[in-house]
């Protein structure tokens, strides 16, 4: 699935209100994700605390929105913009791919949550698009 110019330009717009945003988007969907889909606490064993509030989950979440910004900026070409992170969590931190579609879900639930006028079909669609080919990307290095 490809992004058209006007799905990038809509989630470079939609992203930019995320951007001031990030620490409590990205904590309610690392939650969301852990609550949720408990397996994926496996990767989490170290974490005392995996409670909303908990440092690591803010940290964590933080870190990933960030990260997603910075996809953002480099979206006409998410493969080689994202191979540091491809390789990072490919073949050091050995996360299952199918991870990256989980949090992806709970991403789009708490956008939609946290944005509910903003997060309008349109931008749901871009939004949604633009993080498969991210987690195409990230996954690119496990082939």
């Amino acid at each position: 699935m490809s992004l058209s110019d006007k799905d990038k330009d809509t989630v470079r717009l939609f992203w930019a209100k995320v951007a001031g945003n990030t620490e409590a988007v990205g904590s309610n969907a690392v939650y969301r994700m852990l609550t949720v889909y408990p397996q994926t606490k496996t990767y989490f064993a170290h974490w005392k605390d995996l409670s909303s509030g908990s440092v690591n989950v803010r940290k964590h979440g933080k870190t990933i929105v960030n990260g997603i910004g910075e996809a953002v900026a480099k979206i006409d070409d998410l493969q080689k913009g994202l191979l540091s992170l491809s390789e990072l969590h490919a073949f050091q931190l050995r996360v299952d791919p199918t991870n990256f579609k989980i949090l992806n879900h709970c991403l789009l639930v708490v956008l939609a949550i946290t944005f509910p006028a903003e997060f309008t079909p349109e931008n749901h669609v871009a939004v949604d698009k633009f993080l498969a080919a991210l987690a195409l990307a990230l996954s690119d290095k496990y082939r």
